[in-house]
């Protein structure tokens, strides 16, 4: 009996340190999370989500953020896309706290009002997705929020986006070029 040969070439590999793995697994692309308590609005530079259904995302909101408070207070917010235009105000509301003082004023967006909840969307963003908690699973740890999205806005143009991905240490991905390959689908595997 012969061996199949592999179609794509043997990769070969080397020692990884496992702190630098995110680099290889973040799984989308950076999101600018808003909260609203109140009076009190805050934004977050959000990289560490995964979807977890059709409409289910979960997010890692660590307990130091202010949108963590305000997120278990409220149980609702508003999950925006950036893109490559926004890059370096995605990394400057990441490095500055909600308590400093408003995010919207400081970085110049302008906050859009949601439909469903009372957190704003950011205008210049791509898209919202409006999200009421599902779920948490908080633990000292690993402070989960699961979200069910309640109603979504995306801009009509571009279809494809250009977002930001981090790769770790300061470094981010763009995303590029998109691939096919819906031909090789069975028709009831394609999501709709």
């Amino acid at each position: 009996m012969s061996r199949a040969k592999p179609i794509v070439s043997v990769v070969r590999k080397r020692s990884f340190p496992v702190e630098r793995v995110r680099r290889y697994l973040e799984p989308g692309p950076v999101l600018l999370l808003c909260t609203r308590w109140k009076d009190e609005r805050a934004i977050m530079t959000l990289g560490w989500h995964m979807m977890l259904g059709y409409d289910l995302v979960g997010t890692y909101l660590w307990d130091a953020n202010r949108s963590h408070a305000l997120a278990r207070r409220s149980r609702e917010c508003t999950l925006n896309l950036p893109t490559e235009a926004l890059l370096d105000t995605v990394v400057g509301i990441g490095n500055c706290s909600s308590r400093e003082g408003d995010k919207f004023e400081r970085f110049g967006l302008t906050a859009s009002p949601s439909r469903q909840v009372a957190a704003p969307g950011i205008a210049q963003c791509h898209a919202t997705l409006e999200c009421t908690l599902h779920e948490t699973r908080i633990t000292r740890d690993y402070p989960l929020f699961v979200w069910r999205v309640t109603a979504a806005r995306a801009a009509p143009a571009p279809k494809l986006p250009r977002t930001i991905h981090y790769r770790g240490e300061g470094r981010f991905m763009v995303s590029g070029r998109e691939v096919s390959r819906r031909r090789l689908f069975r028709p009831d595997m394609l999501d709709q």
